[in-house]
């Protein structure tokens, strides 16, 4: 591999060995320090390169994109601040386990501490958010650094997707020149080929394999006796890219009889799988204590994926007196209210599909059908209050109407506050080829718009992003990205004037400070964000209006905004009086 320098040398190989170890987009921000690594990807005929002019949009959009594949999404940025902007993504990327390889450029040693421009310590930037962190060496035409090189970037894709994955951090510092000037005898001609080249057949300088956690089969036979028995529960949280297997958790359900209890990003609340087992998606409108005190408890619960979105289901689990397995491959402890009695280190697909096999437990119909029961009386509650204007068109319907009408395939990404609790309580399981996704890592409702776009570009989908008017608000810039980066997506913009999710807390009471600290009204137009980012813009107040709008949406190229104008406190209101009718009704029929 000829260079004219060292730095562009560096750039190459490092860009060379991620490509070799399955790298297929990288997103970059401008800036000088990165030179050398923004030439190397422009000019490597195997990546795709997104650039992302804000390092806190681009590092989101990578998460997106990463999440949506399950693969490791590099980004790229200059020194100083740049690289603090990457860091709430960070945080996301670590509790969300989500594939990131953070490529901080940074200045040389001696300009550390000096007073020099754009120099901050960029050492261990991100703490212990990160799976790997390593300051490389300064680039040198030599062959046991080239073969250091190689092997830390290989060591890195390893790291971003071992278990868990998440995100790693590489700071690369680089003196001047940064561009690819000539500088004589910087690169010797007699270099060592393997070094600078790598192996042939594009083969990665170092391949990293990586067995999956499982369970000797003593450890199996007393989770098949304990599954065997009449009441259980399959309950899956929000899923870790790439997922859990929906055949696997089926195959369980048959065996065991047990309801799927399924998170709308748990990646079984949508799919085939739904015609052929007993699939709950409503529970969060009525696991109330009035409904459940007299329903016998579950004697088994089998959790997989993060924590529930559901605060009432979470409030249900704790009540019950069930064992309570937790299944995480990573060994970690997803389970805020401590009632979990053992945890599995397991893959959770592959321990379902052995269990599969074992289990021979007692059938319970009844048990189901109670289930089914209460599903059926939620979902005619809701689709009575919808049906006849009942509250007007409030926001969890739009949730509904998205789920209903969204074409096949397609990647629906739900904002963070009320949209994701929305889709919780209003989508119903159905056998649409869906893929949802949301930041439930740390749950912010910052860079929402950026992950969208970045889902986006990673797959052929139609995208639909459902985002707040304060997330919509504090990710604006995000919407660049569709134009730059040429996603095309329905962005559905529920527009409460505020933080409408504190309707939901008892601070509502308090006014002052309610409005103005809490709810926050922006009183804001949405509609020159269309002009800004050469998008489409239009704004509904009632659910034909929307519906039109999504079919019309979905039916052509480019980006629109549909803002749904609503009032939150009515929705709030319609969102408590649903519930209260659900519950009444079950609590009446026993």
């Amino acid at each position: 591999m000829s260079a004219p320098n060292r730095n562009v040398l560096w750039g190459r190989t490092l860009v060379d060995e991620l490509v070799r170890g399955g790298v297929e987009s990288v997103v970059v921000s401008p800036g000088s320090r990165s030179t050398p690594l923004v030439t190397a990807v422009a000019d490597h005929d195997d990546l795709t390169v997104h650039s992302v002019l804000d390092e806190r949009s681009a590092a989101y959009f990578a998460l997106g994109r990463a999440r949506r594949t399950g693969e490791v999404t590099p980004l790229i940025c200059t020194s100083g601040t740049a690289a603090a902007n990457y860091h709430p993504a960070v945080i996301e990327a670590d509790r969300g386990r989500v594939p990131l390889l953070l490529l901080t450029a940074d200045r040389p040693p001696e300009l550390h501490d000096s007073g020099a421009n754009q120099t901050v310590d960029q050492e261990k930037l991100y703490g212990d958010a990160v799976r790997w962190y390593a300051d490389l060496p300064e680039p040198e035409a030599e062959e046991r650094k080239l073969r250091s090189l190689r092997t830390t970037a290989a060591r890195a894709l390893a790291a971003a997707t071992g278990t868990p994955a998440g995100p790693v951090h590489l700071n690369c510092r680089f003196r001047k020149p940064l561009e690819p000037t000539p500088v004589p005898g910087d690169v010797p001609a007699d270099l060592d080929p393997l070094a600078a080249a790598g192996r042939g057949d594009d083969r990665p300088f170092v391949r990293t394999t990586t067995g999956t956690p499982r369970l000797d089969r003593v450890d199996v036979r007393p989770l098949v006796e304990a599954l065997s028995v009449e009441r259980g529960l399959l309950v899956a949280g929000p899923t870790d890219p790439p997922g859990v297997d929906p055949e696997a958790i089926t195959a369980l359900a048959h065996a065991t009889g047990f309801p799927i209890l399924a998170d709308p990003l748990s990646g079984l609340r949508f799919g085939g799988h739904t015609r052929v087992t007993t699939t709950v998606g409503g529970y969060d409108g009525y696991l109330d204590p009035r409904v459940t005190d007299d329903w016998p408890d579950p004697e088994v619960v089998v959790r997989v994926g993060a924590s529930p979105t559901s605060k009432r289901l979470r409030g249900y689990l704790a009540r019950t007196g069930a064992r309570q397995f937790v299944v995480d491959p990573a060994g970690g402890w997803r389970e805020a209210a401590f009632r979990a009695t053992d945890l599995i280190v397991a893959d959770p697909s592959r321990l379902a599909a052995r269990l599969a096999e074992r289990v021979g437990g007692p059938d319970a119909p009844a048990w189901r059908e109670r289930w089914a029961e209460a599903e059926r009386v939620h979902r005619e509650t809701v689709g009575d209050a919808v049906d006849d204007g009942a509250g007007g068109y409030f926001e969890g319907a739009i949730l509904g109407d998205v789920a209903d009408l969204a074409p096949e395939p397609a990647t629906l990404v739900v904002s963070n506050s009320n949209p994701v609790r929305d889709a919780d309580r209003y989508a119903p399981p159905v056998a649409a080829n869906y893929t949802v996704l949301g930041n439930r890592g740390a749950s912010g409702i910052d860079g929402v718009v950026s992950t969208g776009l970045g889902a986006g570009s990673a797959t052929a989908d139609h995208l639909t992003l459902v985002v707040g008017d304060l997330a919509y608000y504090h990710d604006g810039n995000g919407l660049l990205s569709a134009l730059r980066c040429g996603v095309d997506a329905t962005v559905v913009l529920v527009n409460n004037d505020g933080g409408g999710i504190f309707h939901r807390l008892p601070i509502e009471s308090f006014d002052p400070p309610f409005t103005e600290s809490f709810k926050t009204p922006h009183g804001r137009e949405f509609e020159p964000t269309a002009d800004l980012y050469d998008l489409t813009h239009v704004a509904v107040d009632d659910r034909e209006a929307f519906r039109e709008a999504y079919a019309d949406s979905v039916e052509r190229e480019g980006t629109d905004v549909i803002e749904v104008r609503t009032d939150a406190e009515a929705s709030q209101r319609t969102r408590e009086r649903l519930l209260e009718a659900t519950v009444e009704t079950l609590a009446d029929g026993e």
